[in-house]
């Protein structure tokens, strides 16, 4: 099965514009979900310097790969919003569309004369969503900053890694990733808000907001307990055993125990019931701070079998287990090859490509893939025509510097 299988039309965003003229990587990732589902994305890129994600990673025959997917379903225009004509263009194209994504530094547009009292004059119905790494205002609003920072700042680090070992981050743009996918949440909320007032708003979003809401409620505990979560490598204060173990084929496998039922059926299965009737072991708290027996009763049950054995014995006990997958396991994974959650996208650069589909799927609506990342101002003539600029208007812009 290959992406591009839905209907034109069919898609729930179908009829929805979005100016994506933001980079690296939150702001580009909510306007690729937008996409996704049918948005018409417009990518606007500085004519010298595009996005730097076309080459961010590893590239094949000079082409970015992260581009491919982050560039998907978008039409790409060259505008230099610095320039006269730049301004005066994307003002046009802001009165033909519905969201603006932006991840200037704070005041960076207004120094253009494209701040919200400009879009919004051009179009009351716009919404326009900033990302930027601390805000627009406050102590930081003005710093640089990109995911990592906001992994540093937001306690994730300071939990992550074994306990006697330093903070660990992501080794991937997890910030960046969990607010793109906020900035596709909010940009949604605020158009359903547009529906009842008519009126578009603005979405301002950081970075070091929405990591610090996937952490959970860690600032209540200190607030109400002044409890720290310390650093536990894989280890939870909340349940055990869980962890990662070692199968006797040199694999890994992941077990959790987050149900009580679960706890009990694992020590069932690894022949150790009598651990069952311990009073410690009847909450999830109580049997964490008995994790070294509990791993060492998994562990060395674990241990003497291949993780065939292992995976087929737990799910036959009703036991959560998964393998410690790499890239190459995803790939082949059964469960995700049923889900079509890897599919093929056909593109005239690269030819076949294969990359993650739509994040989720609707029964009557669903999203697709049209095409992958388009090279750097494909689109620049068409859509400017479509604008109404005539080859005479596109020509000037040119010999401003404009495109």
């Amino acid at each position: 099965m290959t992406a591009a299988t839905t209907a034109p039309g069919t898609t729930p965003l179908t009829g929805l514009r979005v100016l994506d003229l933001a980079t690296l990587f939150a702001g580009p990732l909510a306007a690729t979900l937008l996409g996704d589902f049918g948005a018409e994305v417009v990518k606007v890129e500085h004519p010298s310097k595009p996005d730097p994600s076309r080459g961010h990673g590893p590239s094949k025959d000079g082409v970015g790969l992260w581009w491919k997917m982050l560039g998907r379903n978008k039409r790409t225009i060259t505008l230099d919003l610095s320039k006269p004509g730049g301004r005066t263009t994307l003002l046009r194209l802001a009165a033909t569309a519905d969201v603006v994504i932006e991840n200037f530094r704070p005041g960076t547009l207004e120094k253009w004369d494209l701040g919200w009292p400009e879009l919004s004059a051009a179009n009351p119905r716009l919404v326009l969503a900033r990302v930027t790494a601390f805000g627009q205002f406050g102590p930081y609003a003005h710093r640089p900053g990109f995911g990592t920072l906001a992994e540093a700042m937001s306690g994730f680090a300071a939990i992550t890694g074994e306990p006697d070992a330093p903070p660990t981050l992501p080794p991937f743009g997890l910030a960046d990733s969990i607010a793109g996918l906020t900035t596709a949440y909010a940009v949604m909320t605020a158009l359903a808000a547009r529906e009842r007032t008519g009126e578009g708003q603005v979405v301002d979003m950081a970075l070091i907001e929405p990591i610090l809401a996937a952490l959970g409620p860690q600032p209540l505990w200190y607030d109400q307990l002044g409890h720290v979560q310390p650093r536990t490598g894989n280890r939870s204060p909340n349940n055990a055993p869980r962890g990662v173990y070692r199968t006797a084929d040199g694999t890994w496998v992941a077990v959790s125990t987050s149900a009580q039922s679960v706890a009990e059926r694992v020590m069932h299965l690894v022949g150790r019931p009598e651990l069952i009737d311990e009073p410690w072991f009847a909450t999830g708290a109580d049997r964490a701070r008995h994790a070294d027996l509990l791993d060492e009763a998994v562990g060395s049950w674990i241990a003497a079998r291949t993780r065939t054995d292992v995976l087929a014995a737990f799910e036959k006990a009703e036991a959560a287990v998964a393998p410690v997958q790499d890239v190459r396991d995803v790939m082949a994974d059964p469960q995700y090859q049923a889900l079509n959650t890897i599919t093929t996208v056909d593109d005239p650069e690269l030819g076949p490509l294969r990359m993650q589909n739509v994040l989720f799927r609707l029964s009557a609506t669903p999203g697709a893939i049209r095409w992958a990342g388009r090279p750097h101002g494909a689109d620049t003539v068409e859509v400017l025509t479509e604008l109404g600029l005539s080859p005479s208007d596109v020509t000037a812009l040119r010999a401003e510097g404009a495109l």
